[in-house]
């Protein structure tokens, strides 16, 4: 076998290692998924300096604590999280995708929605599997020159952070994801 056959064949068998631990078939108990998104909303608040200000500001905050992504020029990825409204939990949700193209390898990282306004947590409520892009857009956040985020000029109706344990991921996008309503 060649190099680039082992390079592969390594890629394939730790991408289906890392789908087969987070499978939708192995589906998280509402309190492993309470569990996740309470663990990673406080460590988007401690990281993100002003995150907490904005959560506060919101109507409803959906968090995906995890979403797997990998593909071999097919791709797809799948998480599931919890929406909370004033702090409790208010229903479950998975984010499906799918890709086709340049891609080799997975990646996993956490994903947090905040809906700025009534009317906006009002619209991705009445959507069964509501289309990132289609049904509504997320303006992505990004940390400014001092670290955190001014949650005074915030102004979208959605806004979104994409992260992984390094931290903030810059030139993300969740176009294309689907989210749909799930039963715990």
């Amino acid at each position: 076998m060649t190099i680039g056959r082992h390079a592969i064949c390594f890629v394939v068998i730790a991408a289906l290692a890392l789908f087969a631990s987070h499978a939708p078939g192995r589906a998280g108990s509402a309190g492993e998924i309470n569990a996740g998104v309470r663990a990673t909303l406080d460590h988007m608040y401690y990281t993100i300096p002003g995150s907490r200000s904005l959560g506060a500001r919101a109507a409803g905050i959906l968090v995906f604590p995890t979403i797997v992504k990998a593909g071999i020029g097919i791709g797809g990825e799948y998480g599931e999280g919890a929406l909370r409204i004033g702090g409790k939990t208010a229903g479950y949700y998975n984010s499906v995708a799918a890709s086709v193209g340049l891609q080799l390898g997975a990646q996993a990282r956490s994903v947090v929605i905040m809906f700025m306004t009534p009317d906006a947590m009002a619209s991705f409520q009445r959507v069964d599997g509501w289309k990132v892009g289609v049904d509504g857009s997320i303006a992505i956040i990004t940390v400014g020159a001092g670290g955190s985020v001014d949650s005074s000029r915030v102004s979208s109706p959605v806004v979104g952070f994409i992260f992984d344990n390094k931290g903030l991921m810059y030139n993300l996008t969740l176009e294309g994801a689907k989210i749909s309503r799930i039963y715990r």
